[in-house]
């Protein structure tokens, strides 16, 4: 087929590259536009805008697609598809009638539950048992579009969000590739009005840890958050990322070291597995505490 891509950050590369290897011919990809980063705050690529790059794709970076010049030259691709993964711009209805056969999203949760921004963060931080990806036809609402195809995957006990992110990555690039091959005979389902939830921005002013809530809580928020923007506590005065966390037996006054990076809440107790000072490396709980000694409490 005849597609545009339309996507932006290293979740929807592996869709990108699927795509090419299918045989599916890319009229162009649309992502964000360089942002300033790192050290000289040089601008930089995103990774799909790098990926484009490497196969030889026109790349367009729009600051907007409200306008009728952008929605003419996008309209102009005739397009078969447009497939849509993480792009971060909202699509005018314009742009979704564009390509004969619409908009496509690949959606990282089992809709209606977790429409929204963070839908793998979300469904990790409120305890769920399962997520998956969905194929959804785009309409003008927030993806509440009919669901083409779904595939669902359990979530680990152990899992961050950075895991589960490669995982339903890869599970997208694979769904597309079978939606897009059985496009002709597939049945848009709409999606149920019970069971809608929002996943709702990451906000960094709910990553601090408060050791007061059960254990449960906290080692979901900790594996939720990770790798970014990353549960935090303090270390004498000090901020310290929780990356990776298990539950574990104990009890104790709330954020009381009981032995090792085994940790009191307000019900139970977790142990940390791996953390991270500022400025400095991820490292294994094992590698942190020989550099560091834990005081009786942590804030």
């Amino acid at each position: 087929m005849k597609l545009v891509f339309m996507g932006t950050p290293a979740f929807s590369v592996p869709v990108l590259e699927a795509l090419i290897s299918a045989g599916h011919e890319i009229s162009a990809v649309y992502c964000q536009p360089p942002r300033r980063s790192g050290r000289g705050k040089r601008e930089r690529p995103s990774p799909v805008h790098a990926a484009a790059e490497e196969h030889g794709l026109p790349v367009r970076h729009p600051i907007s697609l409200k306008g009728e010049a952008a929605q003419a030259e996008f309209a102009a691709l005739n397009a078969d598809v447009a497939v849509v993964v993480a792009y971060g711009l909202i699509l005018p209805q314009t742009v979704l009638d564009a390509p004969r056969n619409g908009c496509l999203n690949i959606h990282a949760s089992l809709l209606p539950r977790w429409r929204g921004a963070a839908p793998i963060h979300r469904a990790i931080m409120s305890g769920d048992a399962e997520t998956g990806v969905c194929i959804m036809q785009m309409e003008a609402g927030l993806d509440t579009g009919p669901v083409l195809l779904r595939d669902a995957t359990p979530i680990g006990p152990e899992e961050t969000t950075g895991d589960l992110h490669d995982r339903l990555s890869d599970m997208g690039a694979r769904l597309i590739v079978s939606a897009l091959e059985k496009l002709d005979v597939l049945t848009p389902i709409q999606q149920p009005e019970d069971g809608v939830t929002y996943a709702e921005k990451i906000d960094k002013a709910e990553a601090r840890v408060d050791w007061s809530l059960p254990a449960k809580e906290i080692d979901r928020k900790i594996r939720g958050l990770s790798p970014f923007p990353g549960a935090w506590c303090e270390v004498d005065g000090a901020r310290v990322k929780l990356l990776r966390s298990k539950l574990t037996s104990g009890n104790g006054q709330p954020g009381k070291v009981l032995d090792g990076f085994r940790i009191a809440c307000g019900t139970g107790a977790i142990e940390v597995l791996e953390a991270q000072r500022d400025g400095k490396r991820a490292m294994t709980a094992l590698e942190f505490l020989k550099g560091t000694e834990l005081p009786a409490r942590l804030d």
